[in-house]
């Protein structure tokens, strides 16, 4: 099983990955891992691209992360799409959050050397997410929907429901 999450910084893409991860047993990638290299230096585009080809060849994976020039591969390949459609003030709460949480350590989600810190281009990025990225994304999964699994989670409640349901049936298949 291949299950991609995507959603603006600040929905829950990392959190909801780890615990599906703790369900499922399926290896978690987190692309932030292998996009950013120490003090925040960025993978070139060619590098960027061969990385998420080899990642997204494995057999089994929950990735989690947007990086829209490498979308299509991982839509692609994915058997399920898992998008977390938030709202802006809760990203950016959880964002913010997340800053004065974590500022000058590395995040477990995040490349070594990555320090957490605040930046106002991400802010931004993460404000103007559901004007600029979603109806996009919308649309694609919309696509996929015929050949695909696509879940869209807009709430606490639905990733609570959507994860319970997860553990019924790998409880119920033995799996793990």
């Amino acid at each position: 099983m291949r299950i991609m999450v995507i959603g603006s910084g600040g929905s829950g893409k990392s959190t909801f990955s780890t615990q599906l991860h703790e369900i499922t047993g399926i290896e978690l990638i987190h692309l932030d891992q292998h996009y950013w290299k120490p003090n925040w230096e960025e993978s070139s585009r060619e590098e960027w691209i061969d990385k998420v080809i080899e990642l997204s060849e494995k057999e089994a994976w929950i990735m989690d992360g947007n990086y829209g020039g490498t979308m299509n591969i991982r839509l692609e390949k994915a058997d399920t799409i898992i998008f977390m459609d938030r709202s802006r003030w809760l990203c950016l709460y959880r964002v913010l959050k997340r800053v004065f949480r974590n500022y000058g350590r590395t995040r477990k989600d995040m490349g070594a050397g990555c320090k957490e810190k605040f930046s106002w281009a991400f802010m931004v990025y993460v404000f103007h997410y559901n004007d600029t990225r979603r109806p996009k994304i919308l649309r694609q999964l919309k696509r996929l929907e015929a050949r695909k699994e696509v879940v869209i989670l807009r709430s606490g409640r639905a990733v609570d429901a959507y994860l319970g349901e997860i553990r019924k049936r790998y409880a119920f298949s033995g799996k793990q």
